[in-house]
């Protein structure tokens, strides 16, 4: 929902209702994840999307049903469907999305929720997509970490959920949560969508270069809240940086100390080394390797690299930590310039993230996507 979320709020504050699709599942070679969303408007507008166009049709009529009274409800799409090719889904994925109608009446927190959102606040949106009860369904609980808003009815229910939503929340994945009808923990029939709205990943550039503002601009693009950090105040300015979050002049291993110190460092961050100078990269390094973090790469030759490594060894940074080194930064993809340079070292953070080979697809068997 996060995708269309201005266009959601702006029309409940207008107090337009609107039909909303929600992917709440995928399977094999589903296009979107879990939370994509495309609206439906009164005025036969379509905003957003649930599976980058082979479904989209089909989950417009029913967005518009939602609009005229139709009740919220689930609806599979997949090659197993007889009318699979009628909607297009011609890519061997399947996915479950949920269509319900949204208003201030069905949904008087939303605007609560947008402003967590904006604000950067973690709030989850846990809404009943299948139950024994058809009045159940599309009833929505909202999670924070400290409060709950809504509910299911059941006191039992809003307790297990709740505490689910907060380690999905904690994690920053969205999904389906499954239950007995009365919250049981072991149990089938009611089955809860937990949409997850957590604060954007970080990714930290560390030298303030033109392959900086390359790795700056895509690790936007990617959803990520980029910080770019130098020692040299004539090389970090917002005149060069423009679109990035954070400017920031100072030591990068203080920067990057005083940030872990801070609690503002999480297993999601992603810390990027392109300064190319020892008495920079080398204790921040040392620190970055001491964090859990997602990814740690410094550009550099190979010979640069050799170097680097022994100087950290000499500063007593252990094997173990060494190993999660990604230097030479990047995947082989044969880059020269900043922006294919960039494009490199953001492939290899996806390659990591969801367990990819860097292999051409043309070369493989099997599923194109990890962890599905």
């Amino acid at each position: 929902m996060r995708d269309v979320l201005d266009e959601l709020i702006k029309r409940w504050e207008a107090g337009e209702p609107v039909g909303l699709g929600t992917v709440v599942a995928t399977f094999r070679s589903a296009p979107r994840p879990p939370g994509a969303a495309m609206l439906v408007t009164a005025d036969g507008e379509a905003v957003g999307s649930v599976s980058g166009g082979c479904v989209e049709g089909a989950v417009f009529e029913r967005g518009e049903a939602a609009l005229g009274g139709d009740p919220p409800g689930l609806q599979r799409y997949g090659v197993s469907d007889d009318d699979a090719f009628a909607v297009g889904l011609t890519c061997g994925g399947i996915l479950d999305v949920f269509v319900e109608r949204v208003d201030r009446d069905s949904f008087p927190e939303l605007g609560e929720v947008a402003g967590s959102v904006r604000a950067e606040e973690p709030v989850a949106v846990a809404t009943i997509v299948e139950h024994p009860d058809p009045e159940r369904v599309g009833r929505r609980l909202i999670v924070w970490n400290d409060r709950v808003g809504g509910g299911f009815g059941e006191q039992r229910i809003d307790d297990a959920v709740a505490d689910d939503a907060r380690g999905m929340l904690a994690t920053g994945r969205s999904g389906v949560l499954e239950y007995g009808p009365q919250g049981q923990r072991r149990g089938e029939g009611l089955r809860v969508f937990v949409n997850a709205f957590e604060p954007p990943p970080r990714m930290l550039v560390f030298g303030a270069i033109d392959f900086a503002a390359a790795m700056a601009r895509i690790g936007s693009f990617l959803g990520y809240r980029v910080t770019v950090c130098d020692a040299r105040p004539v090389f970090a300015t917002r005149s060069r940086f423009p679109d990035v979050d954070d400017v920031v002049v100072d030591w990068p291993h203080r920067y990057l100390t005083a940030e872990a110190q801070a609690g503002r460092l999480d297993e999601r961050t992603a810390v990027m080394v392109l300064t190319h100078d020892p008495k920079f990269d080398v204790p921040l390094l040392e620190v970055a390797l001491s964090q859990r973090l997602a990814y740690v790469g410094a550009m550099g030759s190979r010979r640069t690299h050799d170097d680097r490594l022994r100087r950290l060894r000499e500063r007593g940074v252990g094997e173990r930590e060494l190993a999660r080194l990604s230097s030479p930064i990047g995947l082989d993809l044969g880059a020269r310039t900043p922006e294919e340079t960039a494009v490199s070292i953001a492939a290899e953070l996806i390659a990591l993230r969801w367990g990819g080979g860097g292999q051409r697809l043309s070369e493989r068997e099997g599923p194109i996507h990890h962890g599905r």
